[in-house]
């Protein structure tokens, strides 16, 4: 099998991109083996503090988001990273030629009941003209990224990634420790019968989700005239990973609680680099206003509604806009 350097080689990525990407998965190692712990090394459950999004940290959310900070501040390749667990962005080495936004633990309430969770990240070119420590370097739409993935720690540990030449998927070996190519050239299938919605929401989705929804529950007897099924994972990482690997549409929809937030899911190192990944293999990504990857980031913590998936059915959700 392929290995990982070999593919970002074929794929014409730069090595400095290679070697900081080397140097990301190493992080990412070594949080799947925590993960893999459990129990045993004392990792699960609650700390008594918030992040940023007023989100109640998990003791493996610190734990990861510290193990990404401390390789990719220490690697040289990087001028600053931005991360949901930190307020401000993270100043690195003022001559790096990269920003890297990630997710450090994506879904880690669902380190509690041993199910899928991931890091999920973006990498960008750093503009030199500006300090480490600026966060409107960050403020760039997603047509800037030059390489997002994410790692999936579930049964098996999986890393989705592309660099604009395709999706590719691979599993790593933990035999010799590294990633190797097990799916080439991902595609989404078109068409699909699932979809993947947080539906204890739906009062709060505005009339036009709310008629969608309502015509998928209508099966083969409503206008869509056929059964779909609905899969939720509570992980971000885990419901694309199901997507790109046989197709399907995941949703989490402008809802009206509160105004302020447009969505839930995070532009910068959520939305962006899994729309990435899924317009590569075909599929769609949207707003439900435009595509993701064209929405110009105004703070590095901005949140989108976000509608990605198989391109027939994003398309049919997103005609009920009209």
């Amino acid at each position: 099998m392929k290995r990982l350097n070999s593919q970002l080689q074929e794929d014409g990525a730069p090595m400095e991109l290679i070697l900081l990407l080397r140097t990301l998965l190493a992080g990412c190692k070594e949080i799947s083996f925590r993960v893999s712990q459990g129990a045993l090394a004392g990792v699960l459950g609650s700390t008594l503090s918030e992040n940023v999004q007023g989100e109640m940290q998990k003791k493996l959310d610190v734990i990861s988001n510290q193990i990404l900070k401390d390789i990719l501040s220490e690697s040289g390749y990087v001028k600053a990273i931005s991360s949901e667990e930190e307020d401000e962005v993270v100043p690195c080495n003022p001559n790096g030629n990269y920003l890297v936004s990630f997710d450090p633990l994506d879904g880690s309430s669902n380190t509690d009941i041993n199910s899928l969770i991931g890091t999920i990240f973006s990498i960008t070119h750093a503009p030199q003209w500006m300090d480490p420590d600026d966060p409107s370097a960050f403020l760039q739409p997603g047509t800037q990224i030059v390489a997002a993935g994410y790692v999936l720690y579930g049964p098996s540990a999986m890393l989705a990634l592309t660099t604009g030449r395709g999706t590719h998927l691979y599993t790593l070996d933990k035999t010799h420790g590294g990633f190797l190519l097990t799916t080439p050239n991902v595609k989404v299938p078109e068409q699909t019968s699932e979809y993947s919605i947080n539906a204890s929401n739906q009062r709060h989705w505005e009339a036009p989700i709310q008629a969608y929804i309502s015509d998928l529950l209508a099966g083969t007897e409503g206008p869509r005239e056929k059964d779909y099924n609905m899969r939720w994972v509570a992980a971000m990482v885990g419901d694309i990973h199901r997507v790109l690997s046989r197709g399907g549409i995941f949703m989490y929809p402008y809802d009206k609680r509160d105004p302020s937030k447009a969505g839930k899911l995070r532009l910068l190192y959520e939305a962006n680099p899994m729309a990435f990944l899924v317009e590569q293999a075909g599929g769609l990504a949207n707003t439900g206003a435009g595509r993701i990857m064209e929405v110009m980031p105004t703070e590095i913590h901005q949140r989108v509604p976000v509608l990605i998936g198989s391109k027939e059915e994003v398309e049919a959700c997103l005609s009920y806009n009209k």
